[in-house]
């Protein structure tokens, strides 16, 4: 992913930070505890296509 487009990008739900996670093509938000999907290099920053974070991955951060 562009680094430029990921410095604008934020959580759609509170609007605070967003992590790559490049092996894992997500964007990953810690203060809804959401993982959203990167589709051929889009973000795809729809709740209902985010995933939960798992207990492990919340306390990884």
């Amino acid at each position: 992913m562009d680094q430029k487009l990921l410095s604008i990008l934020a959580c759609p739900l509170c609007k605070g930070p967003l992590k790559h996670e490049r092996q894992a093509s997500e964007l990953i938000c810690f203060g809804d505890a959401l993982a959203f999907p990167v589709r051929d290099g889009i973000p795809v920053m729809l709740e209902s296509e985010a995933r939960q974070l798992t207990q492990e991955e919340r306390e990884k951060r």
